[in-house]
């Protein structure tokens, strides 16, 4: 029986790693490296210190839209994404857990929205179940309707990288409910030197139009 039990749970492990190889080939095959920004020095507005570059490129026209959201423009439902290109040139590795926020010309400071709320973004919520008129007796509220912008492009490319290696890059949008003008930034923090620890300095970049 021992035998049989330890069998059995290489199989189940078998099965979930095929799994999630299947899931992470599957995201791969959907993207098909369609979305091909180049580097980050190649943009106008791009900022260097300590030998990290970082660009900040607003996705607000249609065209702009289509090429990395598909069918959805998110700026035309109220969110602004800006997509992040980093390139690391420091000879070390660097550790990412990006923290954005856009600043606008009054100076206000305005958090990105997590790219999960973003494919909610403009849904409408159900109503409570009314007891006795359904399968459930209890009016437990119910989640939010996706909305408008749910689309797999909306957190396939967030910006997620946790470590950007010595001499490669790193890119992705991040959200904002706001609107764009002309002389916008991105205040960013959050890049560590992955062997020390040490915060790099903060980064502030103009938000500039491609």
């Amino acid at each position: 029986m021992r035998r049989v039990a330890m069998v059995l749970l290489s199989i189940a492990a078998v099965t979930v790693f095929d799994n999630q190889a299947v899931t992470k080939l599957s995201a791969v095959d959907k993207d098909n490296g369609k979305f091909k920004p180049g580097p980050a020095s190649s943009y106008k507005g791009h900022v260097t210190q300590e030998m990290i570059t970082i660009a900040a490129v607003p996705y607000m026209t249609a065209e702009l839209a289509s090429s990395a959201f598909g069918k959805v423009n998110p700026y035309s439902r109220g969110i602004l994404p800006i997509l992040v290109l980093i390139q690391n040139d420091t000879g070390k590795a660097v550790r990412v857990d990006l923290q954005a926020e856009f600043v606008d010309l009054s100076n206000r400071h305005i958090d990105a929205m997590p790219a999960g709320d973003v494919v909610l973004f403009g849904g409408v919520r159900k109503p409570p179940g009314i007891p006795g008129t359904g399968p459930n007796p209890l009016p437990f509220p119910r989640g939010p309707k996706r909305g408008p912008l749910n689309t797999w492009e909306i957190e396939g490319r967030a910006f997620n990288a946790k470590l950007i290696p010595a001499g490669e890059a790193a890119q992705g949008f991040v959200y904002f409910e706001t609107s764009f003008k002309d002389g916008s930034k991105l205040y960013l923090t959050g890049l560590k030197d992955a062997a020390t620890g040490k915060d790099f300095f903060y980064f502030e970049v103009p938000v500039e139009r491609p």
